[in-house]
């Protein structure tokens, strides 16, 4: 039999959740997406490769997975913290003809960057916990490299701030940080009533495609270090809001008017403030006040 006919032969997903009490945990920020048409579809829109691994991170009963496998992924990589579900996994495993793998851990301490060999990119593709989503996409745009894609699903207020442009009340220091290393798309939103249990918001799907580089030369850290420090007091002017790292002194090294507020800048410009840090550091001692 083929791979699809082995899937297709396998209980329904309702039917796996009841069979290893596979309820939703509030702790786990589970909320399992069982519609195979939108699993499907999200599978659609990663453009798996089929000669690159594949992570999935919380596959709970494995309704994305399947679609994954069903897509053509020949290396599947599921990271799952939850024992019930590396149990109710265990069929699809078989059914996967050696295409499935399950990591049991937490995916926060797993170097996702390095699973499945550090000599190929990977892509990840995955309904993620809202409570840790941000710090995990956080963590693997610091070995971007290392993805050709990711393929997120986010609450919808998040993925609007993935991929907010300048001048908008949504834009800040995710949007920065995803655009300065990704080409970042809102593919499409899902309903609350897809989900079992149903969460309380619109989630959204994602994808972030890393570049072969960062589109302006800056540091990550201090361009990190700029966006956090400016959007902490988004209202401000940035000479107020970025005091503690210069000021005005920092603002005209970089050719940026003070009387600007974060979100009226763009990429490029907070991309020069980061390397203004630079010059400033190096003149403290010589330039005081602002």
């Amino acid at each position: 039999m083929t791979i699809e006919a082995d899937i297709a032969a396998l209980p329904p997903l309702k039917d796996i959740i009841r069979t290893y009490k596979l309820d939703a945990r509030r702790k786990l920020g589970q909320n399992f997406l069982l519609d195979l048409n939108l699993t499907g579809r999200i599978a659609r829109e990663a453009m798996i490769n089929p000669d690159q691994t594949v992570i999935e991170i919380g596959p709970g009963p494995g309704g994305l997975t399947r679609a994954i496998l069903m897509a053509g992924a020949k290396h599947v990589i599921a990271i799952e913290k939850d024992s019930r579900a590396i149990a109710a996994l265990q069929p699809l495993v078989e059914a996967s003809q050696g295409r499935l793998e399950i990591m049991e851990a937490d995916a926060l301490d797993v170097a996702i960057h390095e699973c499945g060999g550090n000599d190929q990119p990977r892509q990840i593709i995955a309904n993620l916990p809202y409570n840790i989503a941000t710090p995990l996409l956080m963590g693997w745009l610091d070995h971007c490299k290392s993805f050709s894609s990711l393929t997120l699903m986010f609450q919808r207020e998040v993925a609007e701030r993935i991929t907010a442009s300048p001048n908008t009340n949504t834009f800040g220091r995710l949007s920065i940080i995803c655009q300065w290393l990704t080409k970042t798309q809102h593919c499409f939103d899902i309903p609350p009533s897809a989900f079992v249990p149903p969460p309380k918001v619109t989630s959204s799907v994602v994808r972030l495609v890393p570049f072969d580089k960062p589109q302006f030369a800056a540091k990550q850290e201090q361009l990190q270090l700029v966006a956090k420090t400016a959007f902490n007091q988004r209202r401000k002017m940035l000479r107020a809001s970025l005091r503690a790292l210069g000021g005005q002194r920092l603002l005209d090294h970089a050719n940026i008017n003070g009387e600007r507020r974060p979100e009226q800048l763009n990429i490029a410009e907070f991309c020069a403030i980061a390397n203004a840090l630079n010059y400033v550091g190096a003149n403290q001692g010589n330039n005081q006040g602002d």
